[in-house]
């Protein structure tokens, strides 16, 4: 399924928000996805992930996490001044900005015309925690995780104080949590404290550990895992199409030739 991008301004309570969109390119209706992405905002790989959600027919929405703070279309590089930057704004921005944040895109997505009204979240690494969050809106069918940080620690955004274990009962929706067991940021104890939260409050779980490192989905860097990513992506995409369905894409959509897939 080819795909087209565009670029639209969304209004939130702390400012306008940059929020880039990946969406087939073929007329009809698809479910939406939030996609959160990690510290470093929307970058080539995050891009290039976006895109394959795009191509299995999904509206994808990336939201720039710390539009507060830099200029739309920033993008931080993958080395230590983009690493610092990145961390210093995850615990300066308050947690109810992101939690703004994720409704204002929800809504952008429900509101298009484009959109079948099934909306689902995606994040990576604190894209997954952003994604665990808006989970808790109750218009989020299903929702997938990797390695999402600082859920077991609680110290995401202002203050360090997220509160994301203890409104874990709030998910409606069904989760696909995915980690590296070489995750240094996210160590077993972390992950199974959050385990046996998620079991506590009897969450729609599907839980995912591989012997990767931290940012195994990334391709770029030297911790990228090429058949980890395969697989992983292979269950993303059954999960969003169990949990959101298809398009209705109509029949004279295809040109002449095409085959439907």
């Amino acid at each position: 399924m080819t795909i087209v991008d565009e670029v639209v301004d969304l209004a939130t309570p702390s400012g306008p928000m940059r929020t880039h969109i990946v969406r087939p390119a073929a007329k009809g209706k698809y479910p939406g996805i939030v996609f959160f992405s990690e510290i470093f905002q929307v970058t080539g790989p995050i891009r290039r992930t976006a895109a394959m959600l795009a191509g299995h027919g999904y509206v994808v929405a990336m939201p720039e996490v710390y539009h507060e703070y830099e200029a739309p279309g920033t993008a931080l590089a993958y080395d230590q001044a983009g690493s610092d930057r990145g961390n210093f704004l995850k615990t300066d921005k308050p947690v109810a900005a992101y939690d703004a944040d994720a409704k204002a895109v929800i809504a952008h997505l429900l509101g298009r015309a484009d959109c079948t009204g099934k909306i689902g979240a995606m994040g990576i690494c604190m894209g997954g925690h952003l994604a665990f969050r808006a989970a808790m809106n109750p218009e989020v069918s299903g929702t997938v995780c990797f390695y999402a940080t600082d859920i077991h620690a609680g110290t995401l955004g202002k203050g360090k104080c997220d509160g994301s274990l203890a409104r874990a009962a709030e998910i409606e929706g069904e989760l696909l949590m995915a980690w590296g067991r070489q995750d240094p940021h996210v160590p077993v104890e972390g992950r199974m404290k959050l385990l046996a939260r998620l079991n506590e409050v009897n969450a729609r779980i599907n839980w995912h550990e591989v012997n990767g490192a931290h940012a195994f989905l990334r391709d770029e860097g030297v911790r990228y895992d090429p058949e980890l990513a395969h697989a992983m992506m292979s269950l993303v995409f059954d999960f969003f199409h169990r949990r959101l369905g298809q398009g209705d894409l109509p029949a004279d959509a295809l040109g002449a030739g095409e085959t439907r897939h």
